[in-house]
């Protein structure tokens, strides 16, 4: 039996992006799934409800009639215990769940026997690739990232010959190569600035350079599982501080986009390093929601030491919420692709690879082992 999918509006503070587009609702729909779309929900992305309608969804004014109708609920932030209250038994929820940072919500989704597939939690596989909601939004974060340094830098990023001289370009240093880190480098490029990048995997220097951008080298390889990077001995940290700040030095605009995984964000900047920066620098710290590679970085603020400008921006993909939101509801049409069937009705088992990874709690049991334990020990 083709299933039911709910899309609502995001309630979290400043999102504006919404987990499903009229364009992959129109391709749903032609599946015979039934799509009901919360009047209003991707207005501040910019696509009415008239958009929706033609694509053949239903739109539904009273929130909580929305979710209790719900078999597929699709989110961009996780849901609130209330909200996971509303729902029917049997309902699965798909979306960023953040379950470190929301426990109540990860308790109420059990204790209801729900299904949650958090799509964070995707395998690094090839297969995975356009599901990959982490990537696609990266790239929103990079570009983003890059504008809000530009116009906070006091200097021009291109190079200028006027009739009152030659202005040299914005230096650019970027700390951290992976998906947020490379269109942020790309973005630079474009916009004129000389741009340096640093990254602890040695395999992100082929992709640096061939941004043209120059990759500041190590003699430290950090590649770790999945593609991210391991954390780095004390003796990897202190030759890596010693090359960063002579970087940090010369350095007209930083953006740092340094994440470890389940982990605090690496401090790659500290205060004392802040200090040898030039005036009228800027740091545009990406990691700043889990604890900032910038010692000085405090989450949502932007404020200034020693004439350094350090910004700790959140939710960056919200602010360019059609693309984003476009590129996100593509990711969830190929991962719907492997929870629904042909005909529109649920798979009646989570094997495949991808879903097993991804699924969070299903049938009152957790299944991502570090959820699992964070749960048991705040219960201790």
């Amino acid at each position: 039996m083709p299933v039911t999918v709910a899309v609502p509006k995001e309630r979290a503070p400043g999102e504006r992006r919404v987990a499903l587009v009229p364009e992959v609702v129109a391709k749903l729909a032609k599946s015979g799934v039934t799509v009901q779309v919360e009047t209003g929900a991707g207005t501040a992305a910019f696509y009415p409800d008239e958009e929706y309608t033609k694509a053949g969804a239903q739109l539904v004014p009273d929130h909580a009639k929305l979710l209790g109708a719900a078999d597929l609920l699709l989110v961009v932030q996780p849901p609130s215990p209330a909200e996971v209250a509303l729902l029917h038994p049997g309902a699965i929820v798909v979306g960023f769940l953040n379950p470190s940072r929301n426990l109540d919500t990860v308790r109420q989704l059990q204790s209801k026997g729900l299904s949650a597939f958090a799509i964070e939690l995707l395998p690094r596989i090839t297969r995975a690739q356009s599901m990959d909601a982490l990537s696609s939004q990266a790239s929103a974060a990079g570009y983003v990232a890059t504008l809000l340094a530009a116009e906070a830098c006091p200097r021009f990023l291109p190079m200028l010959t006027t009739a009152a001289g030659t202005i040299r370009p914005a230096k650019v240093l970027i700390l951290g190569a992976g998906v947020a880190g490379l269109m942020a480098i790309a973005t630079a490029k474009r916009l004129g600035g000389v741009v340096e990048a640093y990254d602890v995997r040695r395999a992100a220097g082929e992709q640096v350079r061939s941004l043209g951008a120059k990759f500041l080298e190590l003699a430290i390889n950090a590649e770790g599982s999945g593609g991210y990077a391991r954390e780095l001995t004390p003796e990897e940290k202190a030759k890596e501080q010693a090359m960063v700040a002579t970087a940090l030095a010369q350095a007209d605009i930083v953006i740092t986009t340094a994440n470890v995984p389940g982990r605090k964000a690496p401090r790659l900047i500290g205060r004392e390093l802040v200090a040898t920066m030039k005036p009228g620098s800027v740091i545009v710290d990406l990691a700043a929601e889990s604890g900032g590679n910038c010692e000085a970085t405090k989450p949502g603020e932007r404020l200034v030491e020693h004439g350094v400008t350090i910004w700790g921006p959140l939710n960056l993909p919200s602010q360019v919420a059609f693309h984003a939101s476009q590129m996100y509801a593509r990711n969830l049409q190929a991962f719907l692709g492997l929870l629904l069937t042909a005909d529109g009705a649920l798979v009646p088992k989570f094997e495949d690879e991808i879903l097993v990874a991804s699924l969070l709690v299903t049938n009152g049991e957790v299944r991502h082992a570090p959820t699992k334990e964070l749960l048991q020990a705040a219960a201790a």
